[in-house]
């Protein structure tokens, strides 16, 4: 992303962009965010450079925001994508003044709040899932003595 050049002559993209303490001058997608993204967000078999240039003019736009004030793995898109992203730190590659550059690295999309209610509230979601999981292992287990 960092390289792409722009409509005018000799003008770059922005070499970085600040999300919170972060420096990120890369956005990887894995697999799964891939697969998540077709089912989750759109419907059609998107490639992974479009995914990415969306994620980049949202970070360029500063629509890219933490979910929780604390929390450093979920974050939301426009105010309606929810994604987690993890960030690793690019080797030899600083900024003019030596701080270290990271690439951001989708884990997956859980889906629009827009959508699914249950992503409005993450904490009590998961709990929920925990919680159900472990009360049908219990059920499973009772079962099998």
């Amino acid at each position: 992303m960092k390289d792409k050049v722009m409509n005018r002559w000799s003008t770059y993209e922005p070499f970085y962009i600040e999300l919170g303490d972060k420096k990120v001058a890369d956005i990887v997608i894995t697999n799964h965010a891939r697969f998540r993204w077709s089912d989750r967000v759109e419907n059609t078999d998107a490639r992974i450079e479009d995914i990415c240039a969306y994620l980049w003019d949202c970070l360029k736009k500063g629509q890219i925001e933490p979910y929780y004030r604390n929390e450093q793995d979920v974050y939301l898109v426009e105010g309606d994508l929810v994604m987690v992203a993890e960030f690793a730190r690019m080797e030899n590659e600083t900024d003019i003044a030596g701080n270290p550059l990271h690439k951001m690295i989708i884990v997956t999309f859980l889906g629009k709040m827009s959508e699914t209610i249950e992503l409005r509230d993450l904490k009590s979601y998961y709990s929920w899932l925990r919680h159900s999981r472990r009360m049908t292992l219990i059920k499973n287990s009772r079962k099998r003595r």
